[in-house]
């Protein structure tokens, strides 16, 4: 097997390898994580931009400004396009198992593509207003207009597949497919749950709404990269297994982020989750905690939300912290990651190969938005 090392991302003089060292305590850093990223996104971005440019006319428009390449107006723009975590993941993976970057690279916009269909969608049911600092598609174009650049979105994710020439672009196809349709399913749940008390949701149930909703397209990603690869089947599940429980220590972080992180750097108001009422898994395990805070918030999640109630939003917060929401999730994040490495160690047991998606892995539960 190349290890990542000999892989040379697009525009740049390092390598996967460079990228991913280990520094001199045995960590990774999030210097490096950011090399990853910007090497999976100056990789991807062109291919990306091929595809939306495909869409006709309006979902073309739509799409443009959801991936923050042109203001509502139709201008150019700057704008974050997102982290690129999942099509990351697809080349690193890719990579670690001697992959030429080059091959990917398609099944890497492609899981990029169901993303950001899923967001499009997740905005308009949530109501969530903004998302990467400015408004949320279906806030500028309307509902409509938003879920079906979404499903346009989608369905570019199939065709880029569905047209490539590389041998394991079918299994592929069918495997993001499958996917999809788990995404589909772990969203439905979520919504499902918002309908019901907030004594009447498990932890049992959230983490596998979780494991649907978040970890199944980390373990998808992570799995495409193996099969461009060439890798057997044993290595894809492991990395499959890897990409599912790093995605389930993806969202928890991403819950506590949704709680207390700072909105000058999520790109969203503060609490936000906490006003919807959502039952995020450091709520469901602080409700679960059967502490006098638990009580608590049980009560307060039972009251409707009232537009700038800043005093129940702060008692709110502190009865999920102090009936040990904020620990429990962070401890769980944790054992996840723990979990991941031994997956990844399965299909890829040299370190040093695998170190662009151990600098992932480390970015996912430091990251602070």
């Amino acid at each position: 097997m190349r290890p990542a090392g000999e892989v040379r991302p697009a525009g740049s003089a390092g390598t996967a390898g460079d990228i991913g060292r280990q520094n001199s305590s045995g960590a990774f850093d999030g210097q490096e994580a950011a090399g990853v990223l910007e090497w999976a996104r100056a990789s991807v971005d062109p291919e990306l931009r091929r595809a939306v440019a495909s869409l006709p006319g309006q979902i073309r428009r739509i799409a443009r400004y959801h991936f923050g390449w042109e203001h509502a107006d139709g201008t150019p723009a700057t704008g974050n396009a997102g982290k690129a975590i999942r099509p990351a993941l697809v080349l690193a993976a890719s990579a670690a198992l001697g992959g030429p970057q080059s091959d990917a690279v398609r099944a890497a916009a492609a899981v990029e593509l169901v993303h950001n269909f899923t967001l499009l969608h997740d905005d308009v049911m949530d109501r969530d207003a903004t998302r990467r600092h400015r408004p949320t598609a279906w806030a500028v174009f309307g509902d409509a207009d938003a879920i079906l650049a979404g499903d346009a979105l989608q369905a570019l994710a199939q065709r880029l597949l569905a047209e490539d020439p590389h041998p394991a672009s079918k299994v592929a196809a069918a495997r993001l497919a499958d996917c999809v349709v788990e995404l589909c399913a772990g969203q439905q749940a979520d919504t499902a749950m918002e309908r019901r008390g907030p004594d009447e949701v498990t932890l049992d149930e959230v983490l596998a709404m979780a494991e649907a909703k978040t970890g199944a397209l980390l373990g998808c990603a992570c799995a495409l990269g193996g099969l461009y690869a060439g890798a057997g089947e044993e290595d894809v599940e492991a990395l499959d297994a890897f990409g599912r429980e790093a995605g389930l220590a993806f969202q928890l972080i991403d819950d506590v982020i949704g709680i207390w992180g700072d909105p000058r750097r999520t790109g969203k108001p503060a609490g936000a989750d906490l006003m919807a009422r959502k039952k995020s898994l450091p709520v469901v395990a602080a409700l679960a905690s059967g502490t006098p805070a638990a009580a608590e918030l049980a009560e307060l999640y039972g009251l409707p939300h009232e537009e700038g109630d800043t005093e129940t939003l702060e008692r709110t917060v502190l009865a999920v912290e102090r009936a040990g929401g904020r620990d429990w999730a962070q401890g769980q994040a944790a054992d996840r990651m723990s979990r991941a490495m031994h997956e990844l160690s399965r299909a890829v047991p040299d370190p040093a190969a695998a170190g662009a998606l151990l600098a992932l892995a480390e970015f996912v539960t430091r990251r602070t938005a």
